[in-house]
C-alpha cells in the first residue's frame, strides 16, 4: 500500500517527493503533511489520521487507494509540506 499510494500520487501529478513513505516500515507512515492539511482531509474528505500526519496503512486497500491519493493531492497541490 505504501508504494501504491506514492505511485498514485505521482500519477495525479503531485510534485512533492513522497519517497519518505516508501522508506518507512511498520503499519503506520508519517506523511509529512501539515496539521492544517490533516484537518482538511478530515473535514472535507473523511480521512482520519493523527494531527502530525501519521496514517495507518491498514486502512488503505485497493478499493480506496485512488480516493485517498485524490484527496491527498487535493489538499497538498501547490502547497509546501512541513
Amino acid at each position: 500500500m505504501r508504494f501504491g499510494l506514492v505511485e498514485k500520487l505521482k500519477q495525479k501529478g503531485s510534485l512533492h517527493n513522497w519517497n519518505h513513505i516508501n522508506n518507512q516500515i511498520g503499519m503506520f507512515a508519517f506523511t509529512g503533511i501539515t496539521s492544517q492539511m490533516v484537518d482538511e482531509l478530515r473535514e472535507k474528505y473523511h480521512i482520519y489520521m493523527t494531527s502530525d500526519g501519521r496514517i495507518s496503512l491498514t486502512g488503505l486497500n485497493t478499493r480506496n487507494l485512488e480516493y485517498v491519493a485524490d484527496c491527498f493531492h487535493a489538499v497538498t497541490h501547490g502547497k509546501s509540506l512541513q
